[in-house]
C-alpha cells in the first residue's frame, strides 16, 4: 500500500485512491509546459501553484473555480477563467461553453495520456508523469512539423 497516496473525490459518487496530475498546456501548439503530481485529497488550487505560468490566462475546469485558486493565479499575474459549478450564482452557460471550446487542446492531452499510475510515492509518479509529458510532446512535435511542412 502506498503511504503517500490518498483518497480523492470528484462530485458525490466518484472516488479513487492515488494521485492527481496537474498539467499546464500551451494553447496554441498543444504542448505540455509543466506537470505536477499531488496526492488525490489535496484541492486543485494547491496543484495550480505548481503549474501556473508567470503570466497569461488559465482555462480550468470546475475544480479550479475556488477563491484559493483565484488567489494563486493572481499571485502569478494570471487570469483564471474557470468553468463555474452549476450551483453558483455567477453561472453563465454561454461563457462556460466558450471556455469549454477554448480548452480543447488541453482536453486532448488527457485523452491521449494514461489514466493510471504504476509506481508508489509522489516522486516516482512525478518523474513518470514528466517522462510521459516528454513522449507526448515529441509525438505532438511530429504532427506540428508535418503540418508546418505541408503549408
Amino acid at each position: 500500500m502506498d503511504k503517500q497516496a490518498r483518497i480523492g473525490c470528484k462530485g458525490k459518487k466518484k472516488y479513487w485512491y492515488g494521485y492527481k496530475e496537474h498539467v499546464s498546456v500551451d494553447m496554441q501548439s498543444g504542448l505540455i509546459n509543466k506537470v505536477a503530481t499531488t496526492p488525490a485529497n489535496l484541492p486543485d488550487a494547491q496543484g495550480l501553484r505548481h503549474v501556473c505560468p508567470t503570466q497569461g490566462a488559465i482555462y480550468g475546469d470546475k475544480g479550479y473555480c475556488t477563491a484559493p485558486a483565484r488567489q494563486a493565479a493572481a499571485q502569478r499575474n494570471c487570469h483564471l477563467a474557470a468553468i463555474q459549478r452549476n450551483n453558483m450564482k455567477s453561472k453563465n452557460r454561454d461563457r462556460d461553453r466558450w471556455y469549454t471550446h477554448l480548452r480543447a487542446p488541453y482536453e486532448r492531452v488527457f485523452a491521449q495520456r494514461p489514466k493510471r499510475v504504476r509506481y508508489r510515492g509522489v516522486a516516482k509518479n512525478q518523474f513518470a508523469a514528466f517522462l510521459q509529458a516528454m513522449v507526448f510532446n515529441l509525438k505532438r512535435l511530429v504532427v506540428l512539423d508535418a503540418n508546418f511542412v505541408a503549408t
